[in-house]
C-alpha cells in the first residue's frame, strides 16, 4: 500500500485491509516513509539500453534508455518486506514501481490523484479511477474503474486470468489432436501405402470439431482459487512444460492405440456375418490397402462388400474422433487438477457442444457414407460400443499424467510461476 497519509494511519489501514499482520506490525521495517525510501534507493539512474554500464545523458531519445534504481542490491533486500509507504510523493511511487518492474516484477497500479500520474505511467498495467479520478490521472490509466471499487479490480483480475487458462484449454486439446494427427497418419501412411485417416475426415476433425471444442473449452467460468496462484509473468510461455507432457505422451498414447486398431483390428473388431470374405473369420476384414511387404489386402476383399470403403477403416475413423471427444473433457483441467469433471455440469455450453459434437459423429459415421470416403453401411452397435469404450482409456492415461513430474515434460520455455509453486508444494509433501 502506497499512501499520502501519515505513517501511523498507514499501518492502522494496512492492518485492518490484511496487508499486515499481527507479526508485521510490530515489525518497524515493513513500513517506510516515501522520502527516507526515496533517499535509501539513491533516486534513479538514467543508462542507455544497448550500453547498459553507460549513463545516458539529457539529449538521448526515451526509446534509448532504462531508468533504473542507483542502489539496486539494497532494493532487493528489502523489495519483499516493504509492505507499507507512508508520506509518498509522486517521485517516491515512481521509484518503487521502476524498481520492481527492474526485477521483471508484473506490477499494477491504482491511483486517482494528478500525482499518480507517473506511477501509472509506469506499471504495466494501470487502474484510474473513473468517478473520483481527476482528468489527468484518466488519462494516464490503462483501465478506468468506472464504479471506484477496488473488487471490480479483483474481478478484472480473476477474469483475465481465466481467459488465459480458457487459451490453454483450448491449446492443450488442438495440439494433441494435431499431434496425434500427423503421428497417425504419416506413419500409417508410410507402413501401409495409404492413410487410415482421409481428408476430408480430418477436415471434420480440425476446422469443425475443433471449431465447436473452442467454443466450449472458453466458456469455463472463473474459480476463486485463481487468485490464490501467483500472477504470470512476461517471459512465462502460454504452452507451458506441464501442457506439454499432457499434449507429447497423450498424442504418443493415442497414437498407439490407433495403430493397435490399424494394425491388428482384424483379430479385434467384430463383425456381421453379411461382410466377411471368409464366413469361418470372426472379425473384421483388414481395411489396409497393402501390408507391409506391399501384398494387397482390401483390394483382395472389396468385390465381396459390394465395392464400397472398409469398415475397419471406418471403425479407426470413429475411434479417433472419441478419443478427441474424450480428452477434450480431461481438457477443462490444465493444472493437474485430480477430478476433471469438476463444475462440469454447471456449463451448460460446454455439456451442450459436446452433446452436438458426439451426435454430429454418429450421424456422420452413419448417414455420411461415401461423402466421408466410409462404410455406407456404417458400423454395429458392438462396434460402436469398442470405439467409444476403449477411447475411454485417455481419461486413465490422463490421471497417470498427473502424478508424472513436470520436467519429464518438453520446456519450451522456462516454467511459469505457478508451476513452479506447484511443483514446490509437491516437494514439500513428499518430504
Amino acid at each position: 500500500m502506497v499512501t499520502g497519509d501519515n505513517i501511523v494511519t498507514a499501518r492502522a489501514i494496512a492492518h485492518k485491509c490484511k496487508i499486515l499482520d499481527d507479526e508485521q506490525m510490530k515489525d518497524e521495517e515493513c513500513c517506510v516513509l516515501g522520502p527516507k525510501f526515496y533517499d535509501d534507493m539513491g533516486g534513479l539512474v538514467r543508462k542507455l539500453k544497448d550500453k547498459p554500464s553507460q549513463i545516458a545523458g539529457d539529449d538521448v531519445p526515451e526509446k534509448d534508455i532504462y531508468e533504473e534504481v542507483r542502489n539496486i542490491r539494497k532494493f532487493e533486500v528489502v523489495k519483499d518486506k516493504v509492505m507499507v509507504m507512508a508520506r509518498a510523493r509522486p517521485e517516491d511511487k515512481y521509484l518503487l514501481v521502476t524498481a520492481l518492474r527492474n526485477f521483471e516484477e508484473v506490477v499494477a497500479v491504482t491511483g486517482d490523484g494528478t500525482n499518480d500520474a507517473p506511477a501509472l505511467t509506469k506499471a504495466d498495467v494501470g487502474f484510474g479511477m473513473g468517478r473520483t479520478g481527476t482528468q489527468v490521472c484518466r488519462a494516464a490509466a490503462d483501465i478506468i474503474i468506472t464504479d471506484d471499487s477496488f473488487t471490480s479490480v479483483v474481478k478484472a483480475c480473476m477474469w483475465g486470468r481465466n481467459v488465459f487458462d480458457n487459451i490453454q484449454r483450448f491449446l492443450q486439446f488442438q495440439l494433441t489432436v494435431n499431434v496425434n494427427a500427423l503421428l497417425t497418419v504419416f506413419i500409417c501412411s508410410a507402413l501401409m501405402k495409404g492413410t487410415p485417416l482421409q481428408a476430408i475426415q480430418l477436415l471434420w476433425v480440425n476446422l469443425i470439431m475443433d471449431s465447436l471444442a473452442a467454443l466450449a473449452l472458453a466458456t469455463e467460468m472463473p474459480k476463486e482459487h485463481l487468485m490464490k496462484r501467483p500472477p504470470q509473468q512476461r517471459k512465462d510461455f502460454i504452452v507451458s512444460r506441464k501442457m506439454m507432457k499432457h499434449i507429447i505422451y497423450m498424442s504418443i498414447y493415442q497414437f498407439f492405440l490407433v495403430g493397435v486398431f490399424v494394425f491388428a483390428g482384424e483379430y479385434i473388431i467384430p463383425e456381421d456375418d453379411e461382410f466377411k470374405s471368409d464366413p469361418n473369420q470372426c472379425c473384421v476384414d483388414p481395411g489396409r490397402e497393402y501390408s507391409i511387404d506391399g501384398e494387397p489386402l482390401w483390394y483382395a476383399v472389396r468385390q465381396v462388400n459390394g465395392n464400397q470403403y472398409s469398415r475397419h477403416i471406418t471403425f479407426i475413423f470413429h475411434q479417433f474422433v472419441f478419443l478427441q471427444i474424450w480428452n477434450m473433457v480431461c481438457s477443462r483441467k490444465i493444472h493437474d487438477e485430480l477430478n476433471v469433471f469438476e463444475g462440469i455440469m454447471t456449463n451448460w455450453t460446454f455439456l451442450v457442444i459436446w452433446v452436438i459434437i458426439v451426435a454430429l459423429q454418429f450421424v456422420i459415421i452413419n448417414y455420411g457414407g461415401r461423402v466421408f470416403r466410409i462404410s455406407t453401411a456404417g458400423l454395429n452397435w458392438q462396434q460402436h460400443v469398442l470405439a467409444m469404450v476403449s477411447a475411454l482409456s485417455v481419461f486413465v492415461v490422463n490421471f497417470i499424467l498427473k502424478f508424472v513430474p513436470d520436467k519429464y515434460g518438453f520446456q519450451m520455455g522456462p516454467d511459469s510461476v505457478y508451476d513452479r509453486a506447484c511443483a514446490q508444494k509437491q516437494q514439500v509433501q513428499q518430504a
